[in-house]
């Protein structure tokens, strides 16, 4: 990788799982190897690429906090979610 900004990929891809990530990277990595075999050249991952894939992407956590948000604050009886009201900050 050449002269990425970590901070700013961090912060645009905040709510990130870490499978989340290893698919910003694939993409990535998918596109250079595409612009690879058209030009014959390899060449490293650069901000833009990266930022590109984490754009496009959509973080799958939000989606499974909201289903277990729903589960701790209705079905929460033997407290399994308590970790979840917690991280969340929700008070029951």
């Amino acid at each position: 990788m050449k002269d990425v900004d970590f901070g700013a990929l961090a912060k645009a891809s905040q709510g990130f799982s870490g499978a989340d990530l290893k698919c910003v990277i694939d993409v990535a990595v998918e596109e250079k190897l595409m612009e690879a075999l058209e030009t014959g050249t390899a060449q490293p991952i650069t901000q833009k690429e990266l930022a590109k894939a984490v754009k496009n992407h959509k973080a799958t956590t939000r989606e499974w906090f909201n289903a277990a948000r729903n589960y701790a604050l209705y079905s929460n009886e033997a407290g399994l979610y308590d970790d979840v009201l917690k991280y969340l900050n929700i008070k029951k």
